[in-house]
C-alpha cells in the first residue's frame, strides 16, 4: 500500500522498506484543453545535490539529452513528448546503494519546454503526480499528487530523495517557478545560455 503525500510531508523510505536497493521515480501529467496551437511537452529532470544544495557539475544535470548520472546510479528512461496515454509519462531509475557520497540530494522537477515561446504554463496542467516504486517488484511504496495549486508557473521542484541518518528520505516539495529550466538550473548552481 503506497504512502500518499501532500506538499511539505516528508517520509522514510529505505528504513520502512528494509532492503530496498533500486527504485523508478514515475512521473505523469495531463494538459487541460486549450487553443493555444502548439503541442504540450513537459520534461522531467533531475538534479544531483550535495551537502550545499547544489550541482557539483553539469553532468549532475539528469535530462532526455543527459540520461545518466552519479556514475550510472540514476538514469532517466527517455522524453514523452505529448504527456498521452495512462500511466508514468516519464520515469528515472535511482540505485540508492551505489549513488556516490557526495550526492546528498536528488531533486526531481517537471519543466514545460519552450513555455515562453508558446504561453504555456501549469495552469494548463492537470492530475501532476509523482510515485516511488520498487523497480523489482513493481509496488508502488509513495504517491504524491501535486494537485491544482499552480497557475503561471512554468517549472516544478516536484520531491527529492535526501539521505538523512544514513537512510533515503522523501519530501513532497511541490513547489512552482517562473522562468522554467533555465531559474531551476540557476538555483541548483547551473548557468544554461
Amino acid at each position: 500500500m503506497a504512502v500518499s503525500l501532500s506538499k511539505g510531508q516528508k517520509v522514510d523510505l529505505t528504513k520502512t522498506n528494509p532492503g530496498l536497493t533500486n527504485v523508478v521515480v514515475g512521473l505523469g501529467w495531463d494538459t487541460n484543453k486549450y487553443d493555444g496551437g502548439n503541442d504540450f511537452d513537459l520534461d522531467s529532470s533531475v538534479f544531483l545535490l550535495g551537502e550545499n544544495g547544489k550541482v557539483t557539475n553539469e553532468s549532475d544535470f539528469i535530462f532526455y539529452n543527459n540520461p545518466q548520472g552519479a556514475n550510472g546510479a540514476v538514469v532517466h528512461t527517455g522524453d514523452n513528448r505529448t504527456g498521452a496515454g495512462d500511466g508514468d509519462d516519464e520515469g528515472v531509475k535511482v540505485s540508492l546503494t551505489t549513488i556516490p557520497a557526495n550526492i546528498q540530494r536528488i531533486a526531481f522537477t517537471i519543466t514545460i519546454h519552450e513555455a515562453d515561446s508558446r504561453s504555456q504554463n501549469f495552469g494548463q496542467v492537470s492530475n501532476a503526480y509523482a510515485r516511488i516504486y520498487n523497480e523489482a517488484n513493481g509496488e508502488e511504496l509513495i504517491r504524491y499528487d501535486l494537485g491544482e495549486d499552480f497557475s503561471i508557473e512554468t517549472a516544478i521542484v516536484v520531491g527529492e530523495l535526501y539521505r538523512h541518518n544514513g537512510e533515503w528520505k522523501f519530501s513532497a516539495i511541490g513547489s512552482g517557478y517562473q522562468g522554467g529550466l533555465a531559474a531551476l538550473a540557476t538555483d541548483f548552481g547551473l548557468s544554461i545560455g
